[in-house]
């Protein structure tokens, strides 16, 4: 791979401060990188019932909400190492970092009708929002590996209750086509409610809200807006987040591929329509079940990872989307490579692409900032990684060396990188066939969770649709 001398460093870099340091022209600051943050022990078999000292683990499909100066999330009921309590786990956050337990938020565990229509021991994927005054809280009940499911919703006055339950919203059984979890609430750009919902079976519909109820408008299960041919774990689809982007007005669709337990990965489509068609990069329609392989649909923005040191995640996924002001994150839930059996929440914070695309930090947040990036911060060696979207299973870093001549070397072959504009890093790569791939990457100072220090990391996503993934393994120093 290509190397670089300190005395060629040296020059290099007096060369480019004395022009600005960055292809503007423009004296670019070195990067500031987050402080260290709060880091939770992983797997702690000593507060398995200590339900204050959870923290960011046992979190599965989070909703996030922001409520003056505080972050809510509600997750599902579950438990590692032992059996959960019934109820819709909530815990709050002033920073995204470091999460504190606040309780469950059904006290008397599983309304009634959701316990006599499935039979469930746990609620699952809630999901909070606010419309006029009040708050909604969604949750969703199923006889486990069927579409004998339901989902209701209980408000309150306040974010932290008490709850009262109002009952079933949609309900669904072996001879529908829907399956009625994974409930999301989206307002559309007109300031209207609609419920995205469904896994696996039928796919994902959405349905408009009455505003005042929090419930259906219409009778029936609303319109099919994203499906996939086959109704196995390899072809699972589920927990579906829809948003819209003023900036570009566009709705973006967030769905879950694959097993939650083994490769979950994180896929996302635009429509003009909060009702459809949603595509991808490509111009693949996310309802298009008959397109073969179905693995290519949708642009894959996160999935199982490891860099060469430290934990992997396993699982990404079941996300929910928070925009909040002009910054936007990614929660979800991820499992530990060592023991998949823990699941721990996750906040990404989530770029938007010149051309309209969210890709998501390969870092978890700590505090970093989007900001200007000098050229002289590029140069060095890099991790890369490359969420095929035809992998099922982790995906590991591969070596990627980025020299101060403006080459680049790495898996993907050879080629030449530069800065464009104040912080994208773009890659122009000969491949073997011949043929070009140009990638732009967004430059991020961020936190290395798993070598514990500052890094410099980049995202973003190739002509394909596939996320793509660095980090410096010498920055930040």
């Amino acid at each position: 791979m290509p190397k670089y001398s300190k005395g060629a460093a040296s020059i290099l870099l007096s060369a480019a401060l004395l022009i600005g340091g960055c292809s503007g022209g423009a004296v670019v600051a070195e990067p500031v990188y987050p402080t260290a943050p709060i880091d939770y022990p992983l797997y702690d078999l000593s507060n398995v019932d200590n339900e204050q000292e959870w923290h960011v683990s046992n979190a599965h499909d989070p909703s996030i909400i922001k409520v003056g100066d505080t972050y809510y999330v509600f997750s599902t009921d579950i438990k590692a190492a032992g059996t959960p309590r019934p109820g819709i786990m909530v815990r709050k956050s002033k920073d995204l970092i470091q999460w504190d337990w606040v309780g469950y938020a059904l006290k008397g565990g599983i309304p009634l009708a959701a316990s006599s229509w499935t039979k469930a021991t746990n609620l699952w994927a809630p999901d909070i929002a606010k419309l006029g005054e009040k708050y909604y809280l969604y949750y969703s009940a199923s006889e486990f590996g069927t579409n004998r499911s339901i989902i209701g919703v209980a408000t309150s006055s306040s974010i932290e209750g008490p709850w009262t339950d109002e009952g079933e919203v949609v309900r669904t059984q072996q001879s529908d086509a829907p399956n009625a979890i994974d409930p999301n609430i989206a307002i559309d750009a007109d300031g209207r409610p609609w419920m995205a919902y469904g896994s696996f079976f039928g796919g994902i519909y959405v349905a408009p809200l009455d505003p005042a109820t929090g419930k259906f408008k219409d009778e029936g299960f609303g319109k099919q807006i994203a499906s996939r041919s086959h109704q196995t774990e390899e072809g699972a689809l589920e927990g579906p987040y829809i948003i819209y982007e003023p900036k570009f007005k566009k709705y973006y669709l967030f769905v879950s591929y694959d097993s939650l337990f083994a490769d979950y990965n994180v896929r996302v489509g635009r429509s003009d329509s909060i009702e459809g068609p949603y595509v991808d990069r490509n111009g693949h329609e996310m309802n298009d079940s008959s397109y073969e392989p179905q693995y290519e649909i949708g642009n894959k923005v996160l999935g199982d990872y490891s860099f060469s040191e430290g934990d992997g995640w396993v699982a990404p996924g079941h996300n929910s989307i928070l925009q909040d002001g002009d910054r936007s994150f990614m929660i979800h839930h991820a499992r530990g490579q060592s023991k998949t059996s823990w699941a721990y929440l996750h906040v990404r914070q989530m770029i938007w692409t010149e051309d309209g695309w969210p890709v998501v930090s390969p870092e978890r947040y700590a505090g970093e900032t989007i900001q200007a990036i000098p050229e002289s911060s590029i140069p060095g060696e890099w991790e890369r990684i490359y969420q095929a979207k035809d992998v099922n299973g982790r995906v590991q870093g591969k070596p990627l060396s980025l020299s101060w001549d403006g080459a680049a070397e790495g898996e993907p072959g050879t080629g030449k990188w530069k800065l464009k504009g104040e912080h994208t890093l773009e890659v122009t790569w000969s491949l073997d066939n011949g043929e070009t791939t140009v990638e732009a990457l967004e430059l991020l100072p961020s936190w290395d969770w798993e070598l514990r220090k500052p890094a410099l990391v980049f995202t973003g996503i190739s002509s394909d649709g596939t996320g793509v993934w660095g980090k410096k393994l010498d920055s930040g120093k």
